[in-house]
C-alpha cells in the first residue's frame, strides 16, 4: 500500500471522494519523487491544533502538517501528512472550489515537504516546484502562491516564482535523498 488515507472529519462529505483522493495521493507521491509509503490523516481543526501545539509549540490550528520518516526508513516509509478538514472546507468555500480539490492541494504541499522541500528556507524552490506540479496535476492555486496573491506580490517569493521551475530532487548515487527536510512542519 503506497498511500494510506484515514478520514476522521467531514467523513460524510468526503466518503464519495475517498477513492479520488487516494488516486491523487498516489500520483502526487510519484510526482514528488517519493518511493515509500505515505500515510495521510484528515481530521478536525481541534486535533490539528493539538498536534501543532505539541510538535511546533504553536497553539493554533493549521491546515497541513508533514512528518518525514527517519533516514533509516527512507524508501520504505516516507512519512505522514495530517490535514485539517475544517480549514480545508473553509478555504474551499472562500476560493470557490470543492473540498476534495482543496485537500488535494494540501496533499501535494505535504508530499513536497516529505520530499525535502521547505518553503520557509529554500528561496522559492518549493514554490516553483509546487506551482509546476500543481499545474501538471490540474489543481487550483497552491498554498505558497496564495500567500503571494494575498500580499499583493510583496513577498520575497515574488521574484523566485517568476524563475524557471526547479526539478525534483532525486536520490543520490548512494541511495539517500539529495535533499531531506528534518523539521516537522509544513505551514
Amino acid at each position: 500500500m503506497p498511500v494510506g488515507l484515514q478520514i476522521e472529519s467531514h467523513g460524510r462529505e468526503l466518503s464519495r471522494s475517498a477513492n479520488d483522493l487516494l488516486r491523487f495521493a498516489r500520483s502526487a507521491r510519484k510526482a514528488a519523487g517519493l518511493q515509500g509509503t505515505v500515510s495521510i490523516l484528515v481530521q478536525s481543526s481541534e486535533r490539528m491544533r493539538a498536534m501543532n501545539r505539541y510538535f511546533r509549540h504553536k497553539d493554533k490550528p493549521t491546515d497541513v502538517l508533514s512528518f518525514p520518516a527517519g533516514r533509516e526508513l527512507q524508501g520504505m516509509h516516507e512519512g505522514d501528512i495530517a490535514i485539517s478538514a475544517d480549514i480545508a472546507a473553509d478555504n474551499a468555500r472562500s476560493l470557490g472550489h470543492s473540498l476534495t480539490n482543496e485537500i488535494k492541494v494540501l496533499i501535494l504541499h505535504g508530499m513536497l515537504h516529505l520530499a525535502g522541500y521547505d518553503h520557509e528556507r529554500d528561496s522559492g524552490e518549493m514554490a516553483r516546484e509546487e506551482r509546476r506540479l500543481r499545474a501538471g496535476l490540474r489543481l487550483p492555486l497552491g498554498l505558497i502562491e496564495r500567500t503571494e496573491v494575498a500580499t499583493g506580490g510583496r513577498t520575497p517569493l515574488s521574484a523566485a516564482l517568476r524563475r524557471k521551475p526547479a526539478r525534483i530532487k532525486g536520490r543520490t548515487s548512494s541511495g539517500s535523498r539529495a535533499k531531506r527536510r528534518t523539521t516537522k512542519q509544513t505551514r
